[in-house]
């Protein structure tokens, strides 16, 4: 089973955001017996459920991340991911000066549409902003799932 892990800042907002998103996606074309999601964060709050807004946009989006506790990045989830999808340019230099011996495992989610931008942060934004970053996150989840498929 391969793992793809998504990581953003604290892992209460934006990656779990598109974990669950991306499970889902796997789910609809009957992959998800093949890939591990999972998420963390460069400084999570270890414990901490996802954001309130967060879980409220997922479930509107029929995606439930109720259940989600934060954690802080280790090297072991490093080593054992087949895939890693930053939401910023800035975790990409984080990951890739701490552990430079997998830079080739870690992309923006963007490039994985073809992009090259960072994901904002909503955390303690109003659900708008929450909206427009579970848009985006789909968005390149869409565009680029056939990349993320053939990386992992």
């Amino acid at each position: 089973m391969s793992m793809i892990l998504f990581i953003c800042t604290g892992n209460l907002c934006r990656s779990p955001m598109a974990e669950g998103l991306l499970r889902q996606r796997f789910a609809r074309v009957g992959l998800d017996s093949r890939y591990d999601v999972a998420s963390v964060g460069t400084w999570g709050v270890d414990g901490s459920p996802a954001s309130e807004n967060a879980v409220t946009v997922m479930a509107e989006r029929g995606v439930d991340i109720s259940g989600h506790a934060a954690r802080t990045i280790t090297g072991r989830d490093v080593a054992e991911a087949d895939l890693i999808l930053v939401m910023s340019r800035e975790h990409q230099s984080l990951l890739e000066n701490t552990w430079p011996q997998y830079r080739w495992k870690v992309h923006r989610l963007s490039e994985m549409a073809g992009k090259r931008r960072d994901i904002s942060d909503p955390y303690g934004g109003p659900i708008e902003e929450y909206r427009a970053c579970a848009d985006v996150i789909a968005e390149y989840i869409d565009q680029g799932f056939e990349q993320i498929v053939e990386l992992a």
